[in-house]
């Protein structure tokens, strides 16, 4: 409590304003932007390797939280302050965090496997900047920054062997996924959990448990689909590129936000609704917008 006590006396509303935005970066929405650029741009393997290094991220993030329970900074300390911009978005229990975690996994992973330094220089930085912004608003401690980047830390040394290696082992790492996925998911839905658990913490976990299910079914589906039928090719002019991603973005959420009703209506608001929604969303990124990739490529070249 130390730290962030200093760093609580020198925040400043230009360097809060800065932070705030900064601290984005370890959500969910640029976790899945930056993913689908590298998986339609850069290329599939990458792709899939910086989603699993990810997803599993967040089952281990999400499964200590609820286990170890650890309350919130002001929470442990009444005197303590955070910034209020900030209090929304920061319900639960703070260990480890979850932004961290998922900041070094998704710029680790694209730091790891990217040929120009300057790229992962300013990926390495961003993920440090994240960590610190959880600190400075007030929202994590140190340790629960730290064991959140050791986890994705772990996780990109882990699985780049299997998925980015010589021999590739994708399928395997998304089996892997598959079977943490399934196992997080039984935990929540078995365990007897206290009284006084945290129910904003216990509704995160339980809603992340059927968004890993449906996100690591997807993928099982997409990968072999993908491989032996669509077959699309990452490249094409720049601007093509750019034009791919705009509308390929809007495609996906207009499958998150657009079904998100119909779906919770079917299922009568069981969380199913949700896992079926992240399936759909996968689907659609992964092997129905690909197969625009030949328009795309085409654009631009001369007759």
């Amino acid at each position: 409590m130390e730290f962030l006590y200093l760093l609580e006396k020198i925040r400043v509303p230009v360097l809060n304003e800065f932070l705030l935005a900064i601290t984005a970066l370890g959500e969910e929405t640029a976790f899945l932007t930056i993913g689908l650029i590298v998986f339609w741009c850069v290329g599939k393997r990458q792709g899939y390797y910086l989603m699993t290094v990810g997803l599993a991220g967040t089952v281990a993030s999400q499964l200590m939280k609820i286990v170890c329970r650890v309350p919130r900074p002001w929470v442990r300390d009444s005197n303590f302050t955070i910034l209020e911009a900030a209090r929304e978005a920061a319900g639960g229990y703070s260990f480890p965090s979850g932004h961290t975690q998922t900041a070094v996994g998704t710029f680790g992973s694209v730091a790891v496997f990217t040929r120009k330094k300057w790229i992962a220089v300013i990926c390495v930085v961003l993920a440090i900047l994240v960590g610190f912004s959880r600190m400075y608003i007030g929202v994590h401690t140190p340790a629960d920054v730290l064991v959140g980047a050791l986890l994705s830390a772990v996780l990109i040394a882990a699985f780049y062997p299997l998925m980015l290696g010589k021999k590739d082992r994708t399928y395997f790492g998304l089996a892997i996924l598959a079977v943490l996925s399934i196992a997080y998911l039984l935990y929540m839905e078995l365990t007897a959990f206290p009284v006084d658990v945290d129910p904003h913490n216990y509704a995160s976990a339980m809603k992340n448990a059927y968004t890993l299910i449906g996100c690591s079914a997807a993928l099982l589906i997409v990968y072999p689909v993908e491989k032996r039928y669509i077959k699309y090719s990452e490249k094409a002019v720049w601007w093509a590129q750019l034009l791919k991603i705009a509308l390929g973005l809007l495609a996906v959420l207009a499958v998150k936000e657009g079904l998100r009703s119909p779906l919770e209506l079917l299922f009568a608001g069981h969380l199913a609704a949700r896992a079926v929604r992240y399936f759909l969303i996968v689907i659609t990124a992964g092997l129905v917008w690909p197969l625009t990739f030949r328009f795309f490529a085409n654009m631009g070249n001369k007759k």
